[in-house]
């Protein structure tokens, strides 16, 4: 009995819809990115907030939000004279647990 072969290619996701999504996928590849989304997920906080946990400069931590903000992972509120961020793709919490799962507690040989 002969089987016959599909010979018709998956549905695949357009060349140019993965090169946004590459994109993306490169801005949040950074660790103090990763640390901001990590904090955002639990709640918001202000550039200061961030920069300080984060232990960069107020103008450098506005440089990282100012990218996740573009691809459109975070969005910013005004209370007052503070502005906080938060974040705005809720898969972001799917992507942060993948990468805990995958390097659980951050401890050495893990």
């Amino acid at each position: 009995m002969i089987c016959a072969m599909k010979t018709s290619t998956p549905d695949l996701i357009d060349l140019e819809v993965m090169a946004q999504a590459a994109e993306c996928l490169r801005t949040l590849a950074h660790p103090v990115r990763l640390r901001m989304v990590q904090m955002l997920l639990q709640n918001s906080y202000t550039v200061g907030e961030l920069a300080k946990a984060c232990e960069v400069a107020n103008h450098m931590a506005s440089e990282h939000l100012r990218l996740m903000q573009r691809c459109g992972f975070l969005s910013r509120r005004k209370e007052g004279r503070f502005t906080y961020y938060e974040v705005a793709e809720p898969h972001l919490q799917d992507i942060m647990d993948c990468i805990v799962g995958r390097f659980g507690c951050g401890c050495p040989g893990k």
